[in-house]
């Protein structure tokens, strides 16, 4: 191996090239409870506490045990638009990255990039926590209002555009709840292929 990287231009011992599958063949859709993935990190669609809530964040921090808990109490909040990073404790997966996304106000107010902002933020801490999987819950989409289809648009793009620059995460996986969730995010995904 190391003959044939000297006779392409490298040097023995040299790893090689970095090669970075495209975006599209790292991203999937999965439809169920993103407790339960086998994943190295799921994305938490927190509210700004970090001490839980409703749906996806009540749902994360009652598998996790009481620990996450523990530990969001010294993190003492985010700021929507950015992401902190604890440990999984009781969920299959090892880290656990709150995103506090926005509220949506008709998208006059800075929501769109707030959303952004909470995925790319997601994936930089993910990045440096060397998570090679990630699974993201359909972030503002529930209570905070974001339109199904417009959040979508943001995460895949967001995702997507991290995923030409960036090696790690390897794989990336929208989990979505609802049907009508997976439906769009399929459709999406699909016209990327």
């Amino acid at each position: 191996m190391d003959d044939d990287r000297a006779a392409i231009g490298g040097r023995p011992g040299d790893p090689g090239p970095i090669v970075i599958r495209p975006a599209a063949a790292r991203m999937s859709m999965v439809r169920g409870d993103i407790t339960r993935l086998q994943v190295d990190a799921i994305v938490n669609a927190a509210n700004n506490s970090l001490l839980g809530g409703g749906g996806v964040d009540g749902a994360i921090h009652a598998a996790a045990g009481s620990g996450l808990l523990e530990e969001c109490r010294r993190l003492g909040g985010c700021p929507t638009g950015e992401a902190r990073i604890t440990g999984g404790y009781d969920l299959p997966a090892r880290f656990v990255i709150h995103a506090v996304g926005p509220v949506y106000h008709g998208g006059r107010s800075g929501e769109v990039g707030l959303l952004r902002s909470c995925y790319e933020y997601s994936l930089r801490l993910a990045e440096e926590a060397g998570v090679e999987t990630i699974a993201f819950p359909c972030i503002s989409t529930g209570v905070y209002g974001y339109p199904k289809a417009e959040a979508c648009e943001v995460a895949v793009g967001a995702v997507r555009e991290w995923l030409e620059a960036h090696e790690l995460p390897s794989s990336v996986r929208f989990c979505c709840y609802d049907d009508a969730n997976a439906h769009i995010y399929a459709d999406r995904l699909a016209a990327d292929d």
